[in-house]
C-alpha cells in the first residue's frame, strides 16, 4: 500500500513546516512543502491521511530496551512489546542481552534475530553481551549487522558482570563496534546493600522503595561511569553511557563537538527526567530500578542537559515485569525496571515544551540514527525508509494501567496527564497502528548499520 499524508505539520532536523508526504514501496517517495505543487508519484493509487493539525515525525528510535524474550517471556515477549512499541510512535528498538539463556555468543544472537523476524511489528536489532569469559564472541560481531556490545559493569543476570581490569582492557580495545554500558559500581552497592539489610534487620530502616538510591547511589553511578569514559578515552573506543542518573556523571561528556564526532556520549531515560527521589512514597516500588531515581536536583540537572547537548539520546530502558514481581515481599525482593515504550513520546512531551519538539525528534530519533549509523532511518528524507508517527498534539488523555499494551499490564505513569497522542505508525511505509488499531499483516526489518 502507498500512502500520501497530506498537510501534516513536519518535525524534522531543526524545522516545523506545513507539508505533505508521498509513502512508497515502502520509502519516503517525496515531501512536498505547503507552497509548492505535488508531483505525481508513479505506482499504484495511494491511500490519502489528512494529518491537518498533527505533526508528523521520523519514528522514534529506542536503543534501549528488555523485551525478555527467549525465556522470561511471562513478563513479556517480543510480539507483545513491539506491539506497545508502535502504539507509542516507536518504529525501532534495539533489546538488551540479559534474557535466558543470556546472549552471549554468535549462535543464540542469530536465534534472536530469528525470533523477531517473525514476531516483531518494529524494526530491531540486538546486542550482544560481554562476559568475563567471552572476548572471542565479542570480536566477531559484524558492526554491520549488530547495534553493539552491552557491557554490564553493574550487577545483572546470570555472569554478565564484567569486572576483570584485564577483560576491559581488551574489550575497550578490539570491540569491533560500540559498547553500550552499564555503569554502577558493584563493590560500592554491596557494601551499601550489606548495610541496609543489616540496617532493616534491626528495625532501624524500612525496606521500602525510598532507600534505593541509598544503596544504588550516586557515588557508585559516578566511579564506574569514570572508569568506563577514561578507560574509553585511553584506547579510542566508541562508548555509549546508557541511563545517567546524577548530575555528577554529566561532567564527564562534551557538548563541543558534532555527535558524528563525538566518540563518548550519554543517554537517559524518561523516568529520570519526570521522577525524583519525592515520589517514591507514591509510586512505591513500581518506580524501582537501576540505577535508581535520585534527588530532584538531578531530575532539574539532567533535564537541563537535554538543552545543554550533554545528553545524546533518550532511551527507555523498558524493562516489564509481573505485578507480583514487583509488589509482594520488601525492598530486597522487588525486582528493578518496569515497562515504559509506550509512553515514552508521552512523558518527554511533558517533559519539553511544545515549542521544543525540534529538540524531542532529535534526541529520539535523529540522534539514535547518528550516533549508531543506522542505514536510512531517523529522519524525514526522500529515499529513507518510511518510519513515521503521526501525533496529535492537541488532545490530553490520563494513562491507565487498563490501556497497556505491554504483556505485563501495568505502568508506573499510571494517572498521568499526557498531552499528545499517537494516531498512526508506520514501519517501512506499512501503516502498523491507526487509532488504537493494530495491522499485524507486515513485520520490521534488521536494522543495517553504516559502519
Amino acid at each position: 500500500m502507498n500512502y500520501y499524508i497530506k498537510n501534516a505539520t513536519l518535525v524534522n532536523e531543526g524545522e516545523t513546516f506545513l507539508a505533505s508526504v508521498f509513502v512508497s514501496d515502502g520509502k519516503i517517495a517525496k515531501i512536498v512543502r505547503k507552497d509548492q505543487v505535488p508531483e505525481p508519484v508513479e505506482g499504484p493509487a495511494c491511500e490519502v491521511i489528512d494529518a491537518t493539525g498533527k505533526y508528523l515525525i521520523p519514528g522514534i528510535i529506542d536503543e534501549h530496551v528488555h523485551f525478555r524474550e527467549p525465556g522470561l517471556t511471562h513478563k513479556a515477549d517480543i510480539y507483545t512489546e513491539s506491539r506497545a512499541a508502535v502504539a507509542g510512535g516507536v518504529t525501532s528498538f534495539m533489546d538488551m542481552p540479559n534474557t535466558n539463556p543470556q546472549t552471549t555468543t554468535q549462535d543464540l544472537l542469530q536465534q534472536k534475530f530469528d525470533l523477531a523476524a517473525d514476531k516483531s511489528l518494529a524494526n530491531y536489532s540486538f546486542y550482544l553481551g560481554a562476559t568475563n569469559e567471552n572476548l572471542a564472541e565479542v570480536v566477531k560481531t559484524d558492526p554491520k549487522t549488530v547495534c553493539g556490545i552491552k557491557l554490564f559493569m553493574g550487577s545483572s543476570t546470570g555472569n554478565m558482570l564484567v569486572d576483570k581490569n584485564d577483560v576491559l582492557v581488551r574489550l575497550f580495545r578490539e570491540s569491533p563496534c560500540l559498547i553500550a554500558a552499564h555503569c554502577e559500581d558493584e563493590q560500592t552497592v554491596h557494601e551499601n546493600t550489606v548495610r541496609c539489610k543489616d540496617l532493616a534487620a534491626k528495625g532501624e530502616v524500612i525496606a521500602d522503595a525510598s532507600i534505593h538510591p541509598f544503596i544504588r547511589t550516586m557515588e557508585a553511578c559516578y566511579k564506574s561511569s569514570f572508569k568506563a569514559v577514561d578507560m574509553a578515552d585511553h584506547f579510542g573506543a566508541r562508548l555509549h553511557v546508557l541511563h545517567i542518573s546524577t548530575q555528577k556523571e554529566l561532567s564527564l561528556f562534551r557538548n563541543d563537538i558534532p555527535l558524528e564526532d563525538k566518540k563518548i556520549t550519554a543517554e537517559t531515560c524518561p523516568h529520570y527526567l519526570w521522577f525524583d527521589n519525592h515520589d517514591f512514597g507514591a509510586k512505591s516500588f513500581a518506580i524501582k530500578c537501576n540505577p535508581a531515581i535520585k534527588s530532584h536536583r538531578d531530575k532539574e540537572a539532567l533535564r537541563q542537559a537535554l538543552y545543554d547537548g550533554l545528553i545524546d539520546t533518550i532511551g527507555t530502558d523498558h524493562a516489564p515485569h509481573l505485578k507480583e514481581e514487583k509488589f509482594t515481599g520488601d525492598y530486597f525482593t522487588s525486582k528493578s525496571g518496569f515497562p515504559s515504550i509506550q509512553h515514552s513520546l508521552d512523558i518527554m512531551v511533558n517533559v519539553i515544551e511544545k515549542e521544543r519538539l525540534s529538540l524531542l525528534v532529535q534526541l529520539m530519533c535523529h540522534n539514535p540514527a547518528i550516533l549508531y549509523q543506522i542505514d536510512r532511518r531517523g529522519f524525514i528524507r526522500e529515499g529513507y525508509y518510511a518510519d513515521l508517527a503521526l501525533v496529535d498534539m492537541n488532545v490530553s488523555h490520563v494513562i491507565f494501567d487498563k490501556e497497556e499494551y505491554s504483556k505485563c499490564g501495568w505502568t508506573p505513569y499510571d494517572g498521568i496527564t499526557s498531552h499528545c497522542r499517537v494516531t498512526h505508525t508506520f514501519v517501512n511505509g506499512n501503516l502498523v497502528f491507526e487509532n488504537g488499531m493494530f495491522h499485524e499483516e507486515d513485520k520490521g526489518m534488521r536494522l543495517c548499520f553504516d559502519r
